[in-house]
């Protein structure tokens, strides 16, 4: 039977490393790390996503500034508010919540989040940087690096291992396959047009599945052995009783912990690393901020 490897608790301990840090560069420099939140319209999903955040960030002293704005908000708005959140002093990250409504060109605005600023890694240049050997952006997406901390911190070797990554997305998949690439992982990238899919699972030694289909990957696809990191977070009504739902990732969790060596949950695995990525990257902001003050101020 499979380890249980608790994003919950793992993320608890980030969480509690990050307060402690925070608390010593505002003692050492008198910065506080600021995170600006941007939402735009009214999607359920994402106000309870950018709720989640910004109580992340009042639990470790970061402090947040939330921008909740109409769905018909025009390009223009939403571009004047993210140059004005990049001037800002006491901004040192700043993140659009995605989905953005379809009117709203996604990648222009990700594209004038500020590197230093773009602490959710989805600024282009951010996402190309993870591909370029000998080079490392200023930061990486925080699902992808969620990943990663829970492979590191549960004392798993990632470099020499197979990795199958099940999805291509430039939010999850493809960045996390140009990571484990980065560690000197064997990987292999396989998505809805990939043929014999099973054949290639089965010679994983580790599996991320972000390919957003419940418990699509069953037990007669992976290995014995194998590590299992479950990004999929899907919701699926209950059988018994249509009215209740409850959320199950893209792996079959009983199945495959039959073979698998160590296992995500869904909820509780991925889900908790992602936000302590992003107070994490939030934090590095500022420290990098603080340094570059301290320089000028010493020139």
């Amino acid at each position: 039977m499979a380890t249980i490897i608790d994003g919950a608790a793992i993320a608890a301990t980030i969480r509690a490393e990050i307060k402690d840090e925070v608390a010593r560069l505002k003692a050492e420099h008198g910065v506080t790390p600021g995170l600006a939140t941007v939402l735009v319209g009214d999607n359920p999903a994402s106000a309870t996503y950018v709720r989640n955040k910004r109580k992340a960030c009042a639990e470790v002293g970061i402090a947040s500034f939330g921008y909740e704005l109409p769905a018909h908000t025009t390009q223009d708005e939403l571009m004047r508010l993210v140059h004005e959140l990049g001037a800002r002093d006491d901004v040192h990250g700043i993140l659009v919540q995605l989905p953005l409504p379809a009117h709203l060109d996604e990648q222009a605005i990700l594209s004038a989040v500020p590197l230093h600023k773009d602490v959710d890694g989805f600024n282009p240049v951010n996402l190309g940087l993870l591909g370029v050997k000998g080079r490392r952006p200023p930061f990486a997406p925080c699902t992808p690096q969620g990943c990663i901390e829970l492979l590191d911190r549960s004392g798993i070797r990632i470099a020499g291992r197979r990795a199958v990554v099940l999805g291509r997305s430039a939010i999850v998949g493809l960045p996390v396959a140009l990571m484990l690439l980065a560690r000197d992982a064997t990987v292999t990238i396989c998505h809805s047009q990939t043929p014999n899919l099973a054949s290639i699972t089965r010679t994983a030694d580790i599996l991320i599945a972000a390919i957003g289909k419940p418990r699509f990957v069953t037990g007669d696809m992976v290995k014995a052995g194998v590590v299992v990191i479950d990004v999929g977070i899907n919701r699926v009504t209950d059988a018994g009783d249509p009215r209740r739902a409850r959320l199950v990732g893209d792996v079959d969790f009983d199945e495959v912990s039959e073979s698998a060596a160590a296992i995500t949950p869904v909820p509780g695995g991925v889900g908790p690393m992602t936000i302590a990525m992003l107070l994490r990257n939030t934090l590095v902001a500022a420290r990098r901020r603080a340094a570059e003050q301290k320089t000028s101020e010493a020139a």
